[in-house]
Parts: C-alpha cells; structure tokens; sequence
C-alpha cells in the first residue's frame, strides 16, 4: 500500500467551469507521488461534470468528489475529511497555482517541521492581464495576539486561499463555518495565527484572478454574514480569552469593510448604517480618510 501524501490539493468547484480546466492544469503540472488532488463539486449547474469528465480521461492523476450544494465552507470541510495529507491547499477554482509552488512548499516544511500554517505571496491578476500585483509577505509578528490583530484589524498580514498551506491539526480548533456562504476562512486563519507556530514563505505560490463573478466580490453574501463574523471569531473556543480585546477594533474594521462594499454596490441605506456603526464603536474611523471621503460622498449622493 502507497504511503499517505504530504500535501493534498483541494479545488472546491462550484459553477466555475469555465476557469476549472485552468486551476486543475495548474497543479497537475507539479503533481508527483508525493501529492494528491482532489476535486470537489458543490452540485454545480453548469458543465462542470462534463469539463471534470474531460480532463480525467486525459489525466487520471486526481480524485472527483461530487456533493450537494452547501456553500464553500462545506466545500473545504468536506476536504479535510477527504485529503490523505496532513498538509492541505484549498485553491480556489478560478485560480492557479505557481509553477514551482509544490516544491517551494516541500522544502519549506522540510526547514521548518512546527509549522502549523505556511503563508506564502501571491500574484493578483486583473481581467486581461490588465495589471498584476505581486504581494510577498512580511516577517511575522512573534505574540500571537500581535499576529491576530495585525491579520483582523491592520491588515498588515494578507493571506490569500492557494497560497496558504494549513497543518490538519489546526482544524481542532473549528472548521469552516458552513452558515457563512462568504468570509468562512477569516475564522480558521484567526486560529491558526492566535493558536499555532506560523511561517513565512516569499515565494509566489499562486495567482488569485479578479473578476466580477467571483464569490469573493459578493456584496449580497457579505450582507448575509454582516456582523456575526465577530461572534463567530471571538465568541466561540477559536481563540483564547486574552484576545477578547480585539474584539471592539474588529467591529469597526468589519463595519467600514461592510460599509465599502455597500458605497460600491450603491446600497446607500446599508452603507450609511455601516460608517454610523464604525463611529460609534470608535471615533477615530474618522481619520481613515479613504473611507470619510466616501463617507461625504454617500450624503450628497
């Protein structure tokens, strides 16, 4: 019997067919002994069945798991019950990994054992290739709660799914929340950087596209979570009870991050309750004049 990979790949896939060919490619270029992939369709609609069907004729080297919709959190929880590795990547199913990423992330955890969590860069593209953005990351703070604020509140930490590889142990703690349909990774990655020995790796791993459809840009979904984000990070056994002080710099940065995806999508009554929200819990929002500039303009809209 073949011995148990160290990473598994998990593409959650929900109506994504046209980009899946891409992300899968992706990683079957890389792919050896020592890696799985396991595809996992949400019960998409489109003609994800047929393209997976495709590409398994051609390439026999990854799994398809085909489920019920249930949302993404679903998704990649139904992938940690599924993946043979300890150490998991859930890429997005529009997005690609870095050639060379399975590698890099091999020699990491070679250096490096303890670690939980590895936090690559990543590579955002805009539709056409119109622009690029490289984003490697930064040493990371050694306190724990250090780590979660600068996650949560500063945005000083940036982790993006693809280029973020998570130990299972780190799932002890909760898995995705399956009542979100969006933000659900923002509880596990505040685990894992409150709860377990993290590191950095400045390599690209993946390239993240933007592009309207994508989940990530979904106003609607985000309106679904609103604030119950804030319970379901500091209120549950996710963290430690020392962290409960970030919890009110948490509600002002979540509301002015509701706020702005309100001004955007011209949910001005939304938008308006938000920034009023943000105030309140704590006046100094007002200095963030990227946000008070819209802020001005929403009351003359």
């Amino acid at each position: 019997m073949s011995s148990a990979p160290l990473i598994s790949i998990i593409i959650p896939a929900y109506n994504y067919a046209k980009y899946l060919p891409r992300a899968v490619c992706s990683v079957l270029r890389q792919l050896n002994q020592k890696h799985e992939l396991i595809v996992i369709d949400d019960g998409s609609t489109d003609n994800t069945q047929e393209v997976l069907a495709e590409l398994q004729k051609n390439e026999q080297e990854f799994r398809v798991i085909q489920k019920e919709n249930g949302g993404s959190a679903s998704v990649r929880n139904r992938g940690i019950v599924e993946a043979r590795a300890d150490y998991l990547i859930f890429l997005d199913a529009d997005d690609e990994l870095d050639d060379n990423a399975l590698r890099y992330i091999e020699e990491h955890i070679k250096q490096y054992p303890s670690s939980k969590m590895i936090i690559g860069g990543y590579t955002s593209v805009w539709p056409g290739e119109k622009k690029i953005k490289l984003s490697i990351p930064n040493v990371l703070p050694r306190e724990p709660i250090a780590r979660v604020k600068g996650y949560l509140i500063d945005k000083s930490i940036s982790l993006a799914n693809g280029a973020t590889v998570m130990h299972r142990e780190l799932f002890s703690k909760g898995e995705y929340p399956e009542h979100f349909r969006n933000a659900e990774d923002l509880p596990v990655f505040a685990q894992a950087l409150g709860n377990y020995e993290c590191s950095i790796l400045q390599h690209s791993l993946a390239r993240i596209h933007k592009h309207e459809s994508s989940l990530r840009h979904n106003v609607s979904y985000d309106r679904d979570v609103g604030l119950e984000l804030v319970d379901e990070i500091f209120d549950t056994n996710r963290l430690p009870g020392s962290f409960y002080t970030l919890r009110k710099a948490f509600i002002a940065q979540r509301a002015l991050s509701l706020f702005r995806g309100f001004y955007t999508a011209e949910m001005n009554d939304e938008a308006k309750e938000m920034y009023r929200l943000a105030i309140r819990t704590d006046f100094k929002v007002l200095f963030k004049w990227s946000y008070t500039k819209k802020a001005i303009r929403l009351i003359f809209r």
